[in-house]
């Protein structure tokens, strides 16, 4: 036996012995359930249901609510006199009027324009350019629905001057409207979730970031799947992310170990919504409402009946 076979061997009985030892020492550190994560499944409402009514205002967050949703998904920014608004492009080309990025105004000044001008229904008719519908603030949001769950994802980069002041200013809120229990916190900006944190300390369910996703797919998918330690709460995941696949019940069972559940965006048909079910999926984010509210709540209604007939 050679030398490079000698030393070939040793390295892989030293990363065996490595593996053996870690997975008989370490145990996953399970996440503290947050309040607001307890039901499963649940039915978010993207944006309020962009596809039944003019996404992120109140005709749609109202038209949701009536429909049964468990709670809203919603995007968030801050205007140039930091109020925080609901709202997901950077620029405000969806309204009546002007051009520019949302912390180019004033809420005063943003409220001067039609957000849903652009809205067209499935008829193919504009039904709002005749009323001027507002944009609405997070601040409006728990005032009108105090008991609802929403998933507050912060679209300002960290990079820049909003982004930086939007984790203290929607913690401050929070704080305000003793909103703790009832929010899921994310960004697409792990950073941002990080510096969130930092103010609420554990005391609001955070969501995943792209950088959190990495890591936990890199861990599933490697040989030291117990060493994963996760630091947020709940994923919210599309089904494929260029060719990986996401939605898998082996991976949702991977993150259902450390008490994380996982929901899905954007899904608007049935039969996905029923194939993610099966899967494990404890939540379903959808333009649909309509459609995944009867569904959801028929299938709850069918695993109970199927539970009690195998006792």
């Amino acid at each position: 036996m050679g030398k490079k076979t000698k030393l070939a061997l040793a390295i892989a009985a030293a990363s065996a012995a490595a593996w053996a030892g870690s997975k008989a020492f370490l145990k996953p550190q399970k996440r503290e359930g947050k309040a607001v994560l307890q039901k499963s499944p649940v039915v978010l409402a993207h944006r309020g249901g962009a596809k039944l009514a003019p996404e992120h205002t109140m005709i749609a967050f109202d038209k949701a609510f009536e429909l049964g949703v468990d709670g809203f998904e919603i995007d968030i920014r801050l205007t140039k006199d930091e109020e925080i608004v609901a709202f997901h492009d950077e620029t405000i080309d969806r309204t009546s009027d002007g051009i520019g990025a949302i912390r180019d105004f004033t809420l005063e000044e943003l409220k001067t324009f039609n957000f849903a001008y652009h809205y067209k229904d499935e008829e193919g008719n504009y039904p709002y350019r005749n009323e001027k519908v507002d944009i609405v603030t997070l601040r409006e949001l728990f005032e009108k629905f105090p008991n609802m769950y929403i998933n507050i994802d912060i679209k300002d980069s960290p990079e820049t001057y909003e982004g930086s002041l939007m984790p203290s200013k929607l913690w401050r809120l929070i704080e305000e409207y003793h909103a703790e229990n009832r929010v899921v916190v994310t960004s697409f900006y792990s950073e941002q979730v990080d510096r969130f944190n930092l103010y609420a300390q554990n005391r609001v369910a955070l969501g995943a970031g792209e950088t959190d996703v990495k890591k936990a797919f890199a861990a599933y998918t490697s040989q030291f799947r117990h060493l994963y330690q996760p630091k947020v709460d709940v994923f919210q995941l599309p089904q494929k992310h260029g060719r990986i696949t996401l939605d898998s019940p082996k991976f949702i069972a991977f993150l259902n170990k450390f008490n994380i559940p996982v929901h899905y965006w954007v899904i608007d048909d049935e039969e996905q919504m029923k194939k993610l079910l099966e899967n494990g999926a404890q939540g379903i984010i959808t333009d649909r409402p309509d459609i995944a509210v009867p569904l959801v709540r028929n299938w709850i209604e069918s695993q109970a009946e199927k539970n009690e007939n195998e006792k």
